[in-house]
């Protein structure tokens, strides 16, 4: 199980770059020991990005099945501290404007980020198929990456 963070903050929404697959993604990994998931996405958001976080609400479970399956629970949370710096297992990190997602972001973290910047609901239970289109659209993100040479996409580019 995968517990990943939608942060929100003055700034705006908190994304990470990981070294193996390039693109934008939410931070978050796996729980250890006897850890929650609330206790988990806090400690990896920490780690990842140096931003300390409180936990709002459980956004959603997405059940992925096809590439990599697994379970990820989505947190929304607030930033409660801490400066943001990059670390060995997300060389990249940065504050994006909700309005501003880059475009190599993921496409499989559109839809947490949009659920969990929606006004508070019931967590949502989805079944996601992450076949041959999605391992695609992840490798085509991964190569622009890569392409750029600051590695930041297009959007952030412009923005500067």
């Amino acid at each position: 199980m995968v517990h990943q963070a939608v942060v929100l903050s003055d700034e705006g929404v908190l994304l990470a770059v990981r070294g193996e697959l390039r693109g934008w993604e939410l931070p978050g990994g796996g729980a250890e020991g006897g850890e929650r998931g609330e206790q988990a996405v806090a400690r990896e958001v920490r780690e990842e990005t140096g931003i300390e976080v409180r936990v709002e609400r459980l956004v959603a479970r997405f059940e992925r099945t096809g590439f990599r399956p697994h379970t990820a629970c989505i947190y929304r949370c607030s930033r409660a501290g801490g400066r943001l710096r990059p670390s060995v297992e997300t060389p990249r990190v940065a504050w994006f404007a909700p309005d501003r997602i880059p475009d190599t972001l993921f496409p499989w973290y559109r839809e947490p980020l949009r659920l969990a910047l929606a006004p508070a609901a019931d967590p949502v239970q989805r079944t996601e198929h992450q076949g041959p289109v999605s391992i695609l659209r992840g490798m085509a993100i991964d190569l622009r990456m890569r392409w750029c040479e600051d590695g930041a996409g297009m959007q952030e580019r412009e923005r500067r």
